[in-house]
């Protein structure tokens, strides 16, 4: 619940910095308020000049092609503590996460790795 409240908000932020702010835009982010603001929702949503309640005004569909994240951010941890942070592409294979992070902890290092654990998506895990 926190988290999309806090979604809402970063995006009520970027919209306020606008110079304009599309109508398509403000009516899905007006909807988006509705279940935790209904009143202050209402109110938008008259002042958009529509008529009737948005309580029967379909919740906006998420795009599934644009839920694809092109970069992915792994940790990277070695004996357990946080010595970096590695960006690569969605589809890299385990081989590339593993270099990248190899060669994003190589001062952290003395000697060969004795194990290096890639958990797909989420961290890479180096035991010295």
């Amino acid at each position: 619940f926190n988290t999309a409240i806090a979604k809402l908000i970063g995006l009520t932020n970027h919209v306020t910095g606008l110079s304009e702010v599309p109508r398509e835009v403000v009516e899905p982010l007006v909807l988006m308020v509705a279940p935790v603001a209904p009143h202050m929702a209402e109110e938008l949503w008259s002042r958009l000049g529509h008529e009737g309640t948005l309580s029967y005004v379909n919740f906006p569909v998420a795009d599934p092609r644009l839920l694809v994240a092109d970069m992915v951010t792994y940790p990277v941890q070695v004996n357990g503590k946080v010595r970096g942070r590695i960006e690569v592409a969605a589809d890299a294979t385990e081989d590339e996460v593993r270099a990248t992070a190899l060669a994003e902890i190589a001062g952290s290092l003395k000697g060969e790795p004795r194990k290096v654990i890639v958990i797909p998506g989420r961290m890479v895990s180096v035991v010295a």
